[in-house]
C-alpha cells in the first residue's frame, strides 16, 4: 500500500531570491536582464521576464541602471590587442553581410552577464551562420591580433560569456539547425547555437530526451553547455558531457576547422581530441557544431519530495509506470518506517512534476529578496556535503543575515549561498579565501558545475596541482599562441 504523505511546503523556500558571484553583489531591487525564456535557477516552463523588468519593486523608469565596468571593478589590465578599425569593420562586413552589429545599444545587452554583475565595452558584435564564416573571421582576428569573446546564450555564472575590455564579441546566435538526428541511436547532430530547450521538444517528438536539462535551457545553447561542461539536473542519471557528446566541430584560434564529427559510440583512435573543448570555456577553440548521445526517453516519471531534516526532491524515471511506483512504494514505506522521512508528497503527473520542480529551481531566483548574495558552486566528499554551512553559520554570526546551501546530493555538489543587506568587504573577506581553502582541505572542487569563467581563474590552484596548471597554460600556448581567444578567463594571469 502507497503511504499517504501530505506535503508541508516549506515556507523557507519562497523567502530569497539571488545573484551574485564572488562578492559582486545584485542589490534586492536589482534589475534583471531579460530572457524569453527562464535563466538559471527559473521554474521549468515558466515564461521570462520581459526585457529589462525590475525584480522586487516598482519603477516607472524602463532602463536598468548601468553595470559597472568591469574593468574598474577588478583589478584587471587590458593586454596589448589591436582596437578595432573601420578597416577591420569592412572586412567584417564583407565575411558576414548585415550581421555585423555596432549600434551600442544592440551591443549592450551581449556585454553584460545576466546576473548584472560585470560589464565589457565591446563595440562589435559578429553573427555568423556557418563553420566556414567562423574560420575567416578567426583567422582574419588572429592576423590582426584582435581578441574574440566567443558567445552562446549568455547565462554563465561566472563572467565568462561577456567581454572584459573591447573583444569581438562572436555570437553563435544564428548558427541554429539540426544536422542530422538518427531514431534508432538517438545521435544528435547539431549547429553549436540550438538552444537546449528547442533540442529538447526536437528529440522528445522523437521519443529521446537530452542528456543535459537546466533551468536555463530556453535561453543556452548547446555550444555553451559544451564549452562550460555544464552539469544541471540530469548528471546523475546521464552522466557528464564528457560522455555524452560523441564529436565536436572546432575552429582554433588561427582559423583552422577541426572537425571530430563523430557520430560513432566507439572510436579509439589516438588522442580524444574533443576532450581538450569541453568544459575550455571558449578559451581554445569555438565550438560550431556537436553530436551528441540522447537516451531514450522514459515511460514513467516519478517526483518525491520528502521531508525531515533537509527536504529532498528526488525524480525516478524508467520504462514501466507499474514497476517503477512498486520500487518507489516500498523505498518510502522503508524511510518511514525507519523514521529518516518525516512527511512528504508524491507526484507522477506533468503539473505536479513541475510544481514540485519549481520548489527547486526558484531556490536562486528566491535568494536575492534577501539582499547581496554571495554564490559558491563546489564539490565536496558527500558526507561532508553540509559541513561548510553549519561551519560558516558559526564563523560568519551576525555578519550575514543567511547561510544557505542546496544542490545535488547525488554528486556532492554544494550551492553555498550567504546574504547581506549590502556589500560588505569585511565579510567578503571572511569568505574568501576562507571558504577555497576549506574546499581545498576536503580535496574538494572550487567549481563543481558552472566553471571558471572570470571571477574563478585565480582559485584554479586551490583544486588543481602546479603541473596541471603549467600544462593548462602550455595547450592555451599551443592553441592559441596569440592569446586572442576569450582572454582574462578560466586561466590565471600569468606573471
Amino acid at each position: 500500500m502507497v503511504p499517504h504523505l501530505v506535503p508541508r511546503w516549506p515556507v523557507c523556500l519562497f523567502r530569497w531570491r539571488a545573484a551574485c558571484t564572488l562578492g559582486a553583489c545584485v542589490p534586492q531591487s536589482a534589475w534583471a536582464r531579460a530572457s524569453r525564456t527562464p535563466g538559471p535557477g527559473s521554474p521549468r516552463g515558466a515564461v521570462g521576464t520581459s526585457p529589462l523588468v525590475r525584480r522586487g519593486g516598482s519603477s516607472s523608469s524602463s532602463r536598468a541602471p548601468e553595470v559597472m565596468l568591469t574593468r574598474e571593478r577588478y583589478p584587471v589590465q587590458r593586454l596589448p590587442f589591436s582596437v578595432v578599425s573601420e578597416e577591420d569593420l569592412a572586412a567584417f562586413e564583407r565575411i558576414t553581410p548585415g550581421r555585423v552589429v555596432t549600434d551600442p545599444e544592440e551591443l549592450e545587452a551581449s556585454n553584460v552577464d545576466w546576473l548584472r554583475t560585470v560589464r565589457g565595452c565591446s563595440k562589435v558584435l559578429l553573427k555568423p551562420q556557418t563553420t566556414e564564416e567562423v574560420s575567416h573571421i578567426l583567422r582574419y582576428c588572429h592576423e590582426r591580433n584582435l581578441a574574440v569573446n566567443p558567445q552562446g546564450g549568455n547565462t554563465g555564472m561566472v563572467g565568462g560569456s561577456v567581454p572584459v575590455f573591447d573583444e569581438i564579441i562572436l555570437s553563435t546566435a544564428l548558427m541554429n539547425q539540426v544536422i542530422s538526428f538518427h531514431g534508432v541511436s538517438g545521435i544528435l547532430v547539431c549547429q553549436a547555437g540550438c538552444i537546449l530547450e528547442e533540442l529538447s521538444r526536437y528529440v522528445e517528438e522523437r521519443d529521446f530526451i537530452m542528456p543535459l536539462d537546466l533551468g536555463a535551457k530556453g535561453s543556452c545553447h548547446i555550444g555553451g553547455n559544451v564549452a562550460t561542461n555544464a552539469g544541471g539536473l540530469r548528471f546523475l542519471r546521464y552522466g557528464s558531457l564528457h560522455g555524452t557528446v560523441l564529436g565536436l566541430e572546432v575552429v582554433l584560434a588561427d582559423g583552422t576547422v577541426l572537425n571530430c564529427l563523430t557520430s560513432l559510440r566507439k572510436d579509439n583512435t589516438g588522442y580524444d581530441l574533443k576532450q581538450l573543448f569541453i568544459g575550455s570555456e571558449g578559451t581554445l577553440g569555438v565550438i560550431t557544431a556537436v553530436s551528441i548521445l540522447c537516451p531514450p526517453k522514459p515511460r514513467a516519471v516519478n517526483v518525491a519530495f520528502l521531508e525531515s531534516p533537509f527536504y529532498v526532491l528526488i525524480e525516478t524515471s524508467g520504462s514501466r509506470a507499474g514497476h517503477d511506483a512498486e520500487k518507489l512504494s516500498s523505498f518510502l514505506e522503508h524511510v518511514l518506517d525507519f523514521g529518516l522521512v518525516t512527511d512528504g508528497t508524491l507526484a507522477t503527473d506533468q503539473r505536479r512534476v513541475k510544481m514540485l520542480w519549481a520548489l527547486r529551481e526558484r531556490i536562486t531566483e528566491a535568494l536575492s529578496r534577501d539582499g547581496c548574495v554571495y554564490k559558491y558552486d563546489i564539490s565536496l566528499p558527500v558526507e561532508r556535503l553540509y559541513d561548510l554551512v553549519s561551519d560558516l553559520r558559526a564563523r560568519l554570526g551576525p555578519q550575514a543575515k543567511h547561510v544557505v546551501g542546496y544542490g545535488h546530493l547525488g554528486d556532492g555538489n554544494l550551492h553555498l549561498n550567504v546574504t547581506a543587506e549590502a556589500f560588505s568587504a569585511s565579510l567578503l573577506g571572511a569568505l574568501e579565501p576562507y571558504v577555497y581553502e576549506w574546499t581545498a582541505g576536503q580535496q574538494g572542487s572550487v567549481s563543481a558545475e558552472h566553471g571558471l569563467g572570470f571571477k574563478k581563474k585565480d582559485v584554479l590552484s586551490y583544486s588543481k596541482p602546479p603541473a596541471a596548471l603549467q600544462l593548462m597554460q602550455q595547450l592555451k600556448a599551443l592553441l592559441d599562441p596569440k592569446g586572442i581567444l576569450n582572454p582574462y578567463k578560466t586561466l590565471p594571469a600569468r606573471a
